[in-house]
C-alpha cells in the first residue's frame, strides 16, 4: 500500500518546516503544490525554500518552470501523478506540501469531465473578451451560472480576475447549456495511494502576524527588485500574483512603497482567510495546532497506515 502524506494550510503557517522534518523522519521526498513556486524567476516572492532546506531531502516542482511556459493545473496533475508512480518504488509513503487548494485536489481527487465545446463557441468568446473586457465574462458567468459565481466571489475571488479560467467557466456554459458547477463532483478518480491530509492552523491573531513578518522579511531580503527585475513581465499570468501586483503599482506610480507593503500584507492575509475556506472542506483532514511537536503528527500518521485491529 502507497501512502502520500499531504501537509496543506494557510500561507506562513509553516507547511514547509513540517514538510522538510517529515521527509527526514521517514526517508521520502517532497513534492511542492504551490502553484507559484513553480516558477524559477520568483523566489522571494512565493517563499521558495531556501537552499540549505532543499538540501536536507528531494524536492519536485521547485522553480522547475519559467513564467513564460503555459502550465496547467491539468499538466501538473499529470506530472505529480507520473513522479509518484516511480517515487513510491523507492519509499511507499511520500510527502506533497502546498496551500493551492486547486492543485492540491488535481493529484488527491482529479478532475472532472466536461463536455467538448465547438470551436466557434471559443473563438466568439474570445471575440467578445476582447471587445468588452473582463467584466463582460464576470457578467455571463453571473447570468449563466450564479451559484458557481457567487462561490468565486466567496472563496477565491481572484479567479474572478484571470481571463483564461474565466472564459473557460463561460465556454462550457454555453457549449452544455447547463452550469459550469453542475459538472462538478461527478468523477471520481481512482488513485494508486492512500490519502492522508495532515493540515495547520492558527489563531488568526497569530496567522496575522507571521503573515507580516514575512512580508517585512521578503522587503528584507529584495522582494522590491525581484519586481523591478519582473515589471516587463507583469502582464503574464504567473505575475498576477499578491507581492508582486502591489509592488508593479507601486514601480508605476500609483502607490507609496509604503502603501504598496501595506496592501501586500492586507492582500496575503485575505489570502490566507481563502485558503483556510477551502481546506476546511478537505474530506478526512487531520488538523494541528501549527506549534504541534512532531512525535504527535508523525504517531497520527503511523495510526492511519496502521491501525490496530
Amino acid at each position: 500500500m502507497n501512502y502520500l502524506v499531504t501537509i496543506i494550510g494557510p500561507t506562513a503557517i509553516g507547511k514547509t518546516a513540517l514538510s522538510i522534518a517529515l521527509a527526514q523522519h521517514y526517508g521520502c521526498s517532497i513534492l511542492s503544490c504551490d502553484s507559484r513556486q513553480f516558477y524559477r524567476e520568483m523566489r522571494i516572492g512565493t517563499a521558495v525554500p531556501s537552499a540549505e532546506e532543499l538540501a536536507t531531502a528531494p524536492h519536485y516542482f521547485i522553480q522547475n518552470k519559467s513564467v513564460h511556459d503555459s502550465y496547467s493545473v491539468g499538466d501538473f496533475e499529470q506530472e505529480a501523478l507520473t513522479l509518484l508512480d516511480r517515487l513510491f518504488t523507492e519509499n511507499n509513503l511520500q510527502i506533497m506540501v502546498g496551500g493551492s487548494g486547486l492543485y492540491v485536489d488535481a493529484v488527491l481527487k482529479g478532475f472532472d469531465d466536461f463536455p467538448e465545446i465547438e470551436e466557434k463557441i471559443r473563438i466568439q468568446l474570445n471575440t467578445d473578451f476582447e471587445s468588452f473586457g473582463i467584466t463582460y465574462l464576470q457578467d455571463k458567468l453571473n447570468e449563466l451560472d450564479p451559484v458557481y459565481y457567487q462561490r468565486l466571489v466567496v472563496e477565491n475571488p481572484q479567479t474572478l480576475q484571470n481571463p483564461q479560467r474565466m472564459k473557460r467557466f463561460v465556454e462550457v456554459c454555453l457549449g452544455s447549456g447547463q452550469p459550469y458547477s453542475s459538472f462538478l463532483g461527478l468523477k471520481a478518480s481512482s488513485r494508486p495511494f492512500t490519502s492522508i491530509v495532515i493540515a495547520l492552523e492558527a489563531d488568526r491573531s497569530i496567522l496575522y502576524d507571521r503573515i507580516n513578518q514575512r512580508v517585512d522579511l521578503m522587503m528584507t531580503e529584495g522582494l522590491l527588485a525581484e519586481a523591478q527585475a519582473l515589471y516587463p513581465l507583469r502582464h503574464l499570468n504567473a505575475l498576477q500574483t499578491v507581492g508582486y501586483r502591489e509592488l508593479f503599482d507601486y514601480l508605476e506610480g500609483t502607490l507609496s512603497l509604503e502603501a504598496a507593503v501595506a496592501d501586500i500584507k492586507t492582500n496575503t492575509r485575505r489570502f490566507a482567510k481563502r485558503q483556510l475556506t477551502w481546506f476546511k472542506r478537505t474530506d478526512q483532514a487531520q488538523w494541528f495546532d501549527y506549534q504541534t511537536a512532531l512525535p504527535s503528527i508523525t504517531q497520527t500518521i503511523d495510526r492511519l497506515i496502521s491501525p490496530k485491529p
